[in-house]
């Protein structure tokens, strides 16, 4: 694969099961380099599979409850997204919002009647002003959450539930009066409440975590059904209790999303027994619901590498449904069960939609088939290693071919992510240039349980993450011999960034290493980042001034005088998560000491730029970690 193959695969997710149990409606997305943009379409299957809407920009289709309709967020160019409604049977779709800085997710109402919508406007003092105004008016802030990565400013800005009427004949009604965002709402399964996540009494939003609202549709009364969680998505059961996806402490970060019940006295945990989280952050927000059954429910399960989906009894009991040696990024499924439908990918596979029976699974689509036939794939060697009595994750990638490759050390972000068993570009650009991928889990990861997840937290930062990163690299080297012990290369993005940094501070075998969107100081970015407020002291139980000293023992930029391996250094400078002063403070670093380093930085992107940047800027990204890396470790066989 080469980075100009970008555009020649298309991605499937957010399946959604027509009422009739038969029809599924699911996104499309593949990248026009051309025109440096993302081509979205909504696609039908009903027997096949086909283009249901006319594109370029729709996603996120989600059948009304009736099955007349079908609602998804349109946004055909450079305007923001706001809601099309259209018959299910097909035909035109007509935008029913206005709002000023468009939708970014709704719901219907049970009844059809009605959908939730969040929706983004700006504040009253702002919302007259023309573009060349909003530019240049200088930005009073007052409160810690004015800026936030991959959405842009927010101090002038409130993102908040409506009520809209799907014909598209009535007014948009606002929900509540408050103030604050809100965020990810909920219908009761009667229709007559809506529950949302929203953040009370904090003006300066120094405080962790959300709270969840019940809102009466008729009267707008309020009731606060929880203070401070750490939520992520809201649910209903049938039996119209309450739900929350994440965690009831937020200051328990870094923690296992799991399913609550909302009670009367206290929040119980449905899931936290299976020490594992039912929901990466990588995916989906609805994602992270429940299905519905007759007899249980259906949720994602996150385990060493895999993302499957597993069925839970009201007695808390748990059975696989969906597994193997694949990520799932959406399900739907019949009441009764008999039916679920699901999209997933692999890593030889950017994905495709599924369903399945009792007949057993089948594909129901084969959007990638040609390029898979077209461009070589290379399927993943997985290993575990030792390291201090812990077992870890390794997996590698290698080109086809007997001779010694160089090595392309990969480290994740997060650090509560993991790599696995998933379709990753990067890996397939690097094996199709030559190189041997090594890639792991180490402690910190999500995937593996809570106390494998806060190993990183406090004294084991930067320690026992390096020994199992060095450990499957040894592993790895021993357990492929084409891989050249001599020419290995280290990277990564965000805490990927950070650790990379960190150990070529400490070792200097390394003979190449690219540094991307890193965290390098601690205390600088415990006041730029847009999650400056509480990062440090999830991890580190620091903040700034007082916890100076041990910020600064664990941060690369104390260290980097210290580093001689060559450094490509890749930054957005619009990165709000670890904002570019992170990357200018290693450059100059290193170019005082006289290391062989060199900066690139794009404009307009974000902490996101490798996975949803400008199409043209991650070609441009692929191009130059190539070029770096070959330029230290040597030409692998498909570049000689």
């Amino acid at each position: 694969m080469r980075p100009q193959d970008l555009s020649r695969f298309r991605t499937v997710a957010r399946p959604h099961l027509h009422p009739d149990g038969h029809r599924v409606c699911f996104d499309v997305a593949q990248i026009d380099l051309d025109e440096d943009r993302y081509l979205r379409r909504v696609w039908l299957w009903d027997g096949e599979a086909r283009p249901f809407t006319a594109g370029p920009g729709d996603s996120n289709a989600r059948w009304s409850p009736g099955g007349s309709r079908l609602a998804f967020l349109r946004q055909p160019g450079k305007d923001p997204a706001q809601l099309a409604v259209m018959p299910a049977e097909g035909g035109e779709a007509e935008i029913i919002t206005d709002f000023s800085l468009g939708v970014n997710g709704f719901e219907w109402s049970p009844g059809s009647d009605r959908i939730a919508v969040e929706a983004t406007t700006w504040l009253s003092d702002w919302a007259e002003l023309d573009d060349e105004e909003r530019a240049r008016k200088p930005r009073r802030v007052e409160h810690a959450v004015y800026r936030f990565d991959n959405q842009g400013w927010r101090h002038d800005r409130r993102t908040q539930v409506w009520l809209v009427d799907p014909s598209g004949g009535a007014e948009p009604e606002r929900l509540t009066d408050g103030e604050a965002d809100e965020i990810a709402p909920v219908w009761s399964p009667d229709g007559t409440r809506v529950a949302l996540l929203t953040v009370l009494d904090d003006p300066k939003r120094m405080a962790p975590g959300t709270d969840i609202l019940e809102v009466e549709r008729a009267s707008g009364a309020v009731t606060i059904r929880h203070r401070q969680g750490g939520w992520s998505a809201l649910a209903y059961r049938p039996d119209d209790t309450l739900l929350a996806v994440g965690d009831v402490d937020p200051m328990a970060y870094p923690s296992l999303s799991t399913l609550w019940s909302i009670e009367a006295d206290e929040p119980r945990d449905r899931t936290g027994h299976l020490d594992r989280s039912i929901w990466s952050f990588l995916l989906p927000p609805e994602m992270a619901r429940p299905v519905w059954l007759e007899d249980g429910y259906l949720v994602g399960w996150e385990d060493s590498g895999r993302l499957g989906v597993v069925r839970m009894d009201a007695a808390g009991g748990c059975e696989p449904v969906i597994e193997g040696d694949r990520y799932v990024t959406g399900f739907a499924a019949a009441e009764d069960g008999s039916r679920i439908v699901f999209t997933a990918t692999d890593p030889t596979n950017p994905g495709e939609l599924y369903e399945l029976t009792a007949e057993g699974e089948r594909p129901l689509t084969t959007m990638n088939d040609e390029f898979r036939g077209s461009v070589p794939m290379y399927r993943p060697h997985h290993l575990r290693v030792t390291s201090d009595g812990v077992d870890i994750d390794v997996w590698v990638v290698l080109p086809d071919g007997a001779e010694s490759v160089p090595v392309l050390l990969n480290i994740h972000g997060g650090p509560a992510s993991q790599y696995g068993f998933s379709f990753f570009d990067e890996f397939q650009v690097y094996a199709g240039a030559g190189f041997g991928v090594v890639a792991c889990n180490p402690r910190g990861s999500s995937g593996r349980g809570l106390k494998f997840l806060r190993a990183v937290v406090g004294e084991g930062w930067g320690e026992v993450d390096v020994a199992d990163v060095a450990a499957a690299l040894e592993g790895a080297l021993a357990a492929h011999p084409r891989l050249d012990a001599a020419r290995v290369g280290i990277m990564g993005g965000s805490y990927g960034g950070f650790l990379t940094a960190w150990m070529t501070g400490r070792d200097h075998g390394f003979a190449s290493a690219v540094v991307e969107r890193a965290l390098i100081n601690w205390e600088s970015f415990a006041g730029t980042s847009d999650i400056a407020p509480h990062f440090s002291a999830w991890y580190l139980g620091a903040v700034p001034p007082g916890g100076r000293d041990v910020l600064g023992a664990v941060s690369p930029s104390t260290y980097a005088d210290r580093i001689t391996t060559p450094t490509l250094i890749i930054h957005s400078e619009e990165d709000f998560r670890c904002p570019i002063e992170q990357a200018e403070q290693l450059f100059m670093t290193l170019l005082r000491n006289g290391v062989d380093v060199s900066l690139l930085r794009f404009p307009g992107e974000s902490h996101e730029l490798s996975r949803s940047g400008k199409p043209r800027h991650r070609v441009e990204r692929f191009d130059a970690i190539l070029d770096w890396h070959r330029r230290y470790l040597g030409p692998g066989p498909e570049s000689s």
